[in-house]
């Protein structure tokens, strides 16, 4: 994929919004334009990123995973999946999934593993299933149990007939005792306002997204051992914070 910096791409916003520097004009402009519509996403991005460091500190510990699968990645920041992982347990392997080529550029250059370990990164695009499982099967052992990352990516699929299709295939290549992690945009908190940020976003030229309720992003573990405390928001996920605008889960695969 060529990378075209004058269009916004949502990993280099939420980068924007982390206050990294791994983005460009258009992004700043397409993130500011968002946040003066919903101030709180830059805590809901900070949220998200807090909920997958406290998710995979319980996976690699409590559950015992030492495989993670971590798709739509987004541009490196602090606590990083397999750093969070290693710190657990040094053997963990990681697979990261982007489609921005800037995502694979930088995760080349800064995301490295233990000795122990190992991390590996695809280009590759949450619809395409297939490739991200070929490509994935070279550092991580799919009979055994992997924990499947969807973080703020779910939401760039716009059907739910589509979206459960794409999950089905990811989740029955893996083994009982795997994970499924999602966090996801809602309707259900600022929802006026983070309605008006998506049409904003969608009419930037960059990838359509869109919003799903509660149940919505229930729907997504359907089959699934839905952890305590449930699809809540990502802030609450076994902490005590302040609701924001992005929904998160953690079930277990209980048939494979």
């Amino acid at each position: 994929m060529i990378l075209d910096s004058g269009i916004p791409h949502s990993a280099r916003i939420w980068n924007y919004w982390l206050q990294g520097t791994d983005n460009f004009e258009s992004d700043r402009v397409a993130g500011e334009q968002i946040l003066a519509v919903v101030p709180d996403l830059v805590t809901s991005a900070r949220a998200d990123r807090e909920f997958l460091a406290r998710a995979v500190t319980f996976l690699a510990g409590e559950a015992r995973v030492r495989q993670f699968l971590d798709i739509g990645s987004g541009l490196p920041t602090a606590n990083n999946t397999h750093e969070v992982a290693q710190r657990v347990v040094p053997g963990a392997r990681v697979v990261y999934v982007d489609s921005d080529p800037l995502v694979l550029t930088q995760a080349r250059a800064l995301l490295t593993s233990t000795g122990e370990g190992a991390s590996d990164y695809v280009e590759a695009d949450l619809r395409d299933p297939g490739t991200i499982l070929t490509a994935a099967s070279r550092t991580l052992d799919l009979g055994e149990p992997v924990a499947i990352m969807l973080l703020g990516v779910l939401n760039f699929i716009i059907g739910d007939d589509e979206a459960r299709a794409v999950l089905r295939r990811l989740i029955d290549a893996v083994p009982a005792g795997s994970y499924l992690v999602v966090s996801h945009p809602t309707t259900e908190v600022h929802g006026e306002a983070m309605s008006e940020a998506v049409r904003l976003w969608n009419s930037t030229g960059g990838a359509e997204m869109r919003l799903r309720d509660r149940a919505g992003v229930e729907a997504f573990f359907a089959g699934l051992d839905l952890l305590d405390p449930g699809v809540v928001t990502c802030s609450r996920w076994r902490a005590d914070g302040v609701a924001v605008s992005h929904y998160a889960g953690v079930a277990r695969v209980v048939t494979g």
